[in-house]
């Protein structure tokens, strides 16, 4: 790496400072996005009057979480990862005030405005977990990333916990008990958005440029709309077509199954502290051994681990479909292995993207990739509402199968794939190995 302004220590440096931002915004950031997980569906059923209709409000965050992550790519290609991610943050704490008004003034079309708005700050989480690989080197790659999906654990755990208390504080202000989460979680969104704007420095992405540019400012003339190379990226190098792919469909089995659950268990006479701690195991399992996922990913490879998530996709759906309504220990380990599956899918595809998606169109791919991811899961959460309705949870939970097929169809594909690459001397796409960001 000769000639270039950063030699490999302040490079490294600069890593594991950004990775230790980025977990501190996570733990914070969480709880803004998940303590209102477990009330979502409650209050758009209760502003919409009908139970079909409970799982929109979930579904138009997942989808705002699309269209933002879309559009805060280029944001980001210009001015960086801070920028990008304190834009998201904030416009996610805007959309957690909105969603209190609308519990106020009773307006189901308001509820889904700021359920859009919330959208953002998980377009900010996306995007933080390829932040943390912009600086990283093969060997690391995954578990640099998934340290920083692993910080949410301590506010998205903490966050569904929140929910009783959340209920009790609206209850003394005056304000519906459904929306006191949505409040809690905007002061989240706040906090996580000033820790990065003043910790996050040096700009990792920017470094990365200039570590790419020899040193030089200027990066690459960018040509086309960001879709257009995004694209044409995923058509050169395939590989990102299939972990695309499995990421869109692990995360819609799991938004289309997850969004219903506290639905199904009121149905049994489970109140919100039950429910509560269900979604607060659920996330455990979707963040408490990413760290672990993040080594097994960079030791056994990631299509591997991503086959392996689709087998834990699959445990999670057939015990769901057995649980009855109400409290139960299926529902409860159901849950937490979707967490679980979950996991192993996230970390082992979105390195996957993070490590062939060429530096020029780096962030374009991310941007199309979490699109992709938030369009398919907010198909998924509005036919659920529709499916929950008319058939029943378990019938939901058994018909996800077939998106589960899909994952382990990508993680097969992927395989051959990186094999593929192995003969070739490169890492599957055609391009060689690099050992450096």
């Amino acid at each position: 790496m000769s000639g270039l302004v950063e030699p490999d220590l302040l490079v490294g440096s600069v890593q594991r400072r950004t990775v230790r931002v980025l977990v501190l915004t996570q733990a914070v950031g969480a709880v803004g996005i998940t303590i209102g997980i477990a009330t979502a569906s409650l209050l758009a059923r209760d502003l919409s009057g009908s139970e079909a209709m409970s799982g929109l409000a979930q579904t138009a965050q997942v989808l705002g979480a699309a269209v933002i992550s879309f559009l805060l790519a280029p944001l980001m290609a210009r001015r960086g990862r801070r920028t990008g991610l304190m834009t998201g943050y904030v416009v996610g704490a805007v959309g957690g005030l909105t969603a209190v008004l609308a519990g106020v003034a009773g307006s189901m079309t308001l509820l889904l405005v700021g359920a859009m708005m919330l959208g953002a700050a998980t377009s900010a989480n996306n995007a933080a977990r390829y932040a943390a690989t912009d600086l990283a080197t093969d060997e690391n790659r995954a578990r640099s990333l998934s340290l920083v999906v692993w910080a949410t654990t301590i506010g998205a755990v903490a966050g569904p916990n929140l929910t009783g208390p959340a209920g009790s504080l609206a209850d003394a202000v005056g304000i519906p008990e459904l929306t006191g989460p949505f409040a809690i979680g905007a002061i989240g969104m706040l906090v996580a958005a000033v820790v990065v704007g003043l910790l996050l420095r040096p700009d990792p992405l920017a470094v990365a440029q200039r570590v790419a540019s020899g040193g030089t400012a200027a990066g690459a003339v960018r040509t086309g709309s960001s879709w257009s190379r995004a694209t044409g990226a995923v058509r050169a190098r395939p590989v990102l077509g299939y972990a695309i792919a499995g990421l869109a469909l692990s995360h819609a089995t799991m938004i289309g199954v997850m969004t219903m659950t506290p639905l199904h268990m009121e149905h049994g006479g489970s109140g919100l502290e039950l429910i509560g701690i269900v979604i607060s195991v659920h996330v455990l399992g979707m963040f408490a051994f990413s760290p672990l996922v993040g080594m097994l990913a960079d030791r056994l490879g990631r299509p591997p681990v991503l086959a392996a998530g689709g087998v834990v996709l699959l445990a999670a759906l057939l015990l769901c479909g057995s649980a009855p309504s109400g409290m139960s220990w299926q529902v409860t380990a159901g849950l937490f292995l979707l967490g679980l599956g979950w996991s192993l899918a996230m970390v082992s595809a979105s390195t996957l993207v993070a490590e062939h998606a060429p530096l020029d169109v780096r962030t374009d791919v991310q941007g199309v990739s979490d699109l992709v991811m938030g369009l398919t899961a907010a198909a998924a959460g509005a036919l659920a509402g529709v499916v929950v309705g008319a058939a029943g949870y378990p019938v939901l939970a058994l018909a996800s199968l077939l998106l589960v097929a899909g994952v382990l169809g990508c993680a097969a594909r992927a395989v051959l794939a990186s094999q593929a690459g192995s003969r070739g001397g490169s890492r599957g796409d055609g391009e060689p190995t690099r050992r450096t960001a």
